[in-house]
């Protein structure tokens, strides 16, 4: 079905273009006279002609126009060329221009004993260079080539001929350009003696449609006498291209129920051929459509613009009772306006029925029963619902709700978004002594509206049962957690509280033991009979246990049942603060130069494990310092600190001076701690500590290693 340029037609192109090209060797485009001498007169008249020119674009001449290099004269249509006032001189020469949009030329008046008051002809004219058609040159005729496209062997072949008329003998005709010297080379070439020009091989309209080459004409030396000359090649188009579908893939898609007439979609080829033929031209139609039910016919196509549009009833577009909603219909693109000499292309368009929310959700019965353990959470039943819309869309996805029996907002449902099942779960525990049955009733819709024309029934509702199983729950403390405040350092024995654990199973009636279960202290016990909890060990506020002055415990209370069941309790003890820990100082050891002028040594710093008022104010002392010793010195700097200082320099040496803190306690609480002192030797910004000699001791202190000597003896 492939439609080609018959090959008479291109032999009678070519004859008739060749008929035309040796018809214009007749005639020589411009001036017949290119030079034309004039005797300057006394004057030149207004409107009076001076001479008349002659001008042939060898095409008849429209739009013809002159210009003239003085402003004193014009042309007229005719080719006459007047004075526009009177005038005695006007230069050694005048030039004249024509232009039609076929050709154009120059001519050279020469005034006869005229003077020169004109500039040069570069200056004079200033032509503008947009004419659609270059100049054509005095002698080079040269017409548009024309060859089609796909051309057979025998090549090289002559396509067309350029003709010179007044080239000088011995002189060359030469062609460049896009197709002989420039990419593709060699595609075409002239008879440098003849002006043959031929061409190569066949030629592709679809990769090149033109080629713009040039002819001139050259002397032996290879320098240009005439032109370069435009020589267009026009490659004639063959309808050698299928059309071709290049966007695909092609989806449409169409809601049902759709009035008859409903634009689809579109569909469009792509012709490679020359757009201004009918090789280009394309039909549409459809070939198949598969399924082929409930009409071989569903859908046309625009032949034209390929639109695919809905030719059935609305009531055959029916996703719900469509065999398949999906159709795949092949569709046929033929150029040459369809004719059976066209070429052909094929694309499948898939069209899918969109569903409609036309059907309402229906449960599968209208009566759901389940059962539940008191306590526990969790899905109890998955109820079933049935939707002919599409399972992929709004239209089939279903939202529960629980209108009635639910006050406590102990249920809650969901949609399984893989069946569509409303599953139905306890999210608080429920209590089988306050009540064992539970009535639901739940309603179902889908997530989008219904269409106008449906409704929901009576069918999108249902009752669901629930029965509580009873189990043996755990006592529990009351309340919980437990607090007591007490004393630390209570004498052990001593009654905190008793606890109370009661049993949530009252129908069954249980008895109640209690164990302690967290003691990390070990200072608890519990009866188990009656709850009561006394101490075992002294309560210590300042035990690495306490937290914030609080001990934590945890009690079982267990019941009789078979199984048992366990409750745990929290009690919470607050310890309030005895001054029982005695302040200590920090650091405890300093040093200083022997030669210091800042006789300061430390600031000692006090704290306390116990709590305020059994904290700070602190009193800082020296313990038992001779009279002979007397050269340290302590001073009160706040409540918590004190600066311990020298009276005088001592030598190198280390000393020890015991220091006394006492809190603010009732009564109060001492501690005595040695401040180890180390006096060292500073010289050459060096301080030397290591060699700081004996160790000197307080005479205190010396009677008393004396007194444990004379002991020992």
């Amino acid at each position: 079905m492939q439609l080609r340029t018959p090959l008479a037609l291109c032999v009678l192109l070519s004859q008739v273009f060749l008929v035309t090209a040796a018809d214009d060797l007749d005639c020589t485009p411009g001036f017949q006279q290119k030079v034309i001498h004039i005797q300057q007169p006394a004057e030149f008249i207004e409107d009076q002609p001076v001479l008349n020119l002659t001008f042939s674009d060898c095409k008849g001449n429209e739009k013809l126009h002159y210009e003239v290099s003085s402003p004193h004269f014009k042309v007229n249509s005719d080719g006459t060329l007047v004075a526009l006032r009177n005038i005695t001189a006007v230069g050694r020469t005048l030039f004249v221009h024509a232009r039609t949009p076929h050709a154009e030329d120059m001519a050279e008046l020469v005034i006869v004993g005229g003077k020169d008051i004109q500039g040069s002809l570069q200056d004079i004219f200033k032509f503008a260079r947009t004419s659609p058609v270059p100049r054509q040159k005095r002698s080079i005729v040269v017409s548009p080539i024309l060859i089609p496209e796909n051309q057979r062997q025998p090549f090289p072949r002559d396509v067309g001929k350029v003709v010179d008329s007044d080239r000088p003998e011995g002189s060359k005709f030469r062609l460049t350009g896009k197709g002989v010297d420039q990419e593709p080379k060699g595609i075409f070439r002239i008879n440098e003696n003849t002006g043959s020009v031929s061409v190569t091989r066949s030629l592709d309209r679809e990769m090149i449609a033109t080629y713009q080459l040039f002819v001139e004409t050259t002397d032996v030396s290879g320098k240009t006498l005439e032109g370069p000359v435009p020589l267009e090649v026009i490659v004639i188009d063959q309808n050698d291209n299928r059309p071709i579908f290049r966007e695909g893939p092609y989806i449409g898609h169409v809601m049902e129920g759709s009035p008859t007439g409903t634009t689809v979609m579109r569909m469009t080829a792509f012709d490679a051929d020359d757009p201004a033929t009918d090789n280009a031209l394309l039909r549409y139609n459809i070939r198949q459509q598969t399924p082929d039910k409930p009409s071989p016919n569903m859908f046309y196509i625009d032949p034209e613009k390929g639109d695919i549009v809905t030719v059935v009833s609305p009531a055959l577009l029916d996703r719900e009772t469509l065999e398949n909603p999906k159709y795949e219909l092949i569709i046929e693109a033929q150029d040459m306006a369809g004719l059976d000499v066209g070429l052909t292309g094929t694309a499948t368009a898939t069209i899918v029925i969109d569903d409609k929310n036309d059907h309402s959700p229906k449960f599968t019965k209208k009566e759901f029963q389940a059962t539940v353990e008191e306590g526990a959470v969790g899905v109890i039943v998955n109820l079933t619902v049935e939707d002919k819309d599409d399972p992929t869309t709004g239209a089939w996805r279903a939202a529960y709700t629980i209108i009635n029996g639910n006050p406590g907002q102990s249920f809650e449902i969901h949609t399984n978004p893989q069946t569509n099942e409303g599953m139905l779960s306890v999210v608080k525990p429920l209590d089988y002594e306050i009540s064992a049955f539970h009535t639901l009733l739940i309603k179902v819709e889908n997530e989008d509206p219904l269409v106008p024309d449906v409704s929901y029934g009576p069918s999108s509702t249902a009752t669901v049962h629930i029965t509580v199983l009873d189990v043996n729950e755990g006592p529990v403390f009351y309340p919980d957690p437990m607090m007591v405040t007490k004393w630390e350092n209570i004498s052990v024995g001593s009654v905190l509280l008793t606890v109370n654990a009661t049993d949530p199973d009252s129908l069954q009636h249980q008895t109640i033991r209690y164990s302690v279960y967290k003691d990390p202290a070990g200072w608890l016990n519990i009866n188990p009979i009656n709850g009561t909890v006394d101490t075992t060990a002294v309560l210590d506020r300042e035990s690495p246990f306490v937290h914030n002055s609080v001990y934590t415990a945890l009690f079982l209370a267990i019941d009789s049942g078979n199984p048992p069941a366990t409750g745990t309790g929290t009690l919470l003890i607050t310890l309030e603060d005895v001054n029982d820990n005695a302040p200590f100082i920090y650091p405890t050891v300093a040093e200083v130069c022997d030669d210091a002028k800042n006789l300061s040594v430390v600031i000692l710093g006090a704290t306390d494990k116990d709590l305020h008022p059994n904290t700070d104010p602190f009193k800082f002392e020296i313990h038992k310092q001779t009279v002979p010793d007397k050269v340290w010195k302590i001073s009160k700097i706040n409540n918590t600190h004190a600066l311990v200082s020298l009276l005088q320099n001592l030598n190198k040496a280390n000393y020890n001076l015991p220091i006394m803190v006492t809190d603010s306690g009732k009564p109060p609480m001492t501690n005595i701690t040695d401040l180890r002192v180390q006096v060292c030797s500073c010289k050459n910004s060096k301080v030397d500590c290591n060699a700081a000699g004996t160790l000197h001791l307080s005479l205190g202190l010396l009677l008393l290693f004396s007194l444990l000597s004379l002991s020992g003896l």
